[in-house]
């Protein structure tokens, strides 16, 4: 999602060369080629397949992998999105092969090192030449631990580019082909919900909690939840069950779970996307996380931070529901061209 609208704005610039590597890190055909194709990209270039196992095991995968994409292709940068290992992974091998390093969503910080996605940003940016920043947060951040100032663009956020993008197209489309839409018109108010990170979700303790908490909140509210893959199978190991007035689906496409959250009376997630998304979208979100390396958008008041207690999580679902969502505000640059502000960057600079 992030690299879509990058590479769509590289196609404005004829003497550019965007190649996608796709490492195959999200290797459920569900949540990965589905989406590949949904969100009206190419087939990547290279497909590295590095497929699933721990942070130790999947990260050299991946750089022994790309080191031959880059020996093969001789890039003048390479461009990693996000935290994830492949941004770890891919950013390590183009800087010992003397290939500047971009980072698109730099800067951002949870100050948890007990998240992998924290330690991913850490190091990616303590390696990375050009930094393109998606709130004021991320700038400060990196200031502190002393990036160049020459080298530190606030863009806005790549999320927002694609995501006024997939409303266009969704505005077009014929939405009564929907699987679900029929529980969307028979619900009409609904809580839209997310659940996958790996703190949530792979400890029994905090998973039943978040289940409790959620199974009370529907007596009140439906809530309407995707599960991912990861989630389906902890629920079932650990024997939780959920309560009949949460709807549960299969993995969504993007465009789909679009249809759902934009109308949604309230999204609950533990994704950072999302807490982005809504923001930009004033709908009040709930993130079921104990912190938030996107503090903008609990300052721009459309994000309360849950945590994954019952209490806390009831707490946060009655203060955001009782809110006005047009009184959220929208973050500056948040308005779509995120990514030609970064390829305008790149070129005028005269780096590629």
């Amino acid at each position: 999602m992030k690299i879509a609208p990058v590479y769509r704005a590289s196609r404005k610039y004829t003497d550019v060369l965007c190649k996608i590597v796709h490492t195959g890190q999200h290797y459920d055909h569900d949540m990965s080629q589905t989406f590949f194709s949904d969100l009206n990209m190419p087939d990547p270039d290279h497909y590295l397949a590095a497929g699933s196992g721990s942070h130790a095991n999947q990260t050299p995968r991946i750089m022994v992998a790309f080191e031959k994409v880059c020996e093969t292709e001789q890039p003048d940068m390479v461009a990693v999105v996000g935290d994830v290992n492949s941004t770890l992974a891919c950013s390590i091998v183009a800087k010992k092969m003397l290939i500047d390093v971009a980072h698109i969503e730099a800067g951002l910080r949870s100050f948890d090192l007990t998240m992998p996605e924290e330690i991913n940003r850490i190091v990616t940016d303590s390696i990375t030449d050009y930094f393109f920043v998606s709130e004021p947060s991320g700038v400060e951040n990196l200031a502190r631990e002393g990036k160049r100032s020459d080298r530190i663009f606030l863009v806005g956020n790549v999320m927002i580019d694609n995501l006024f993008y997939e409303l266009e197209r969704l505005s077009i489309e014929d939405t009564q082909g929907f699987s679900f839409n029929y529980l969307k018109e028979r619900l009409g108010r609904y809580i839209f919900l997310t659940l996958h990170r790996p703190s949530n979700v792979d400890s029994q303790g905090t998973l039943q909690r978040i289940t409790l908490a959620l199974n009370e909140i529907s007596l009140e509210t439906p809530i309407i939840f995707p599960v991912h893959p990861r989630t389906k199978k902890n629920l079932s190991d650990f024997n939780l069950s959920l309560s009949g007035n949460i709807h549960m689906l299969p993995p969504l496409s993007f465009r789909e779970s679009l249809f759902l959250w934009k109308d949604a009376l309230l999204v609950m997630t533990d994704s950072g996307g999302l807490q982005e998304e809504t923001t930009a979208l004033r709908v009040p979100c709930v993130t079921l996380r104990e912190n938030t390396e996107r503090p903008i958008t609990v300052e721009q008041g459309s994000n309360i931070m849950g945590g994954t207690s019952e209490e806390t999580i009831w707490d946060a679902y009655q203060k955001a529901i009782s809110r006005n969502g047009n009184e959220y505000r929208i973050p500056d640059k948040w308005d779509g061209r995120t990514s030609d502000r970064i390829w305008e960057i790149l070129t005028d600079q005269g780096n590629l």
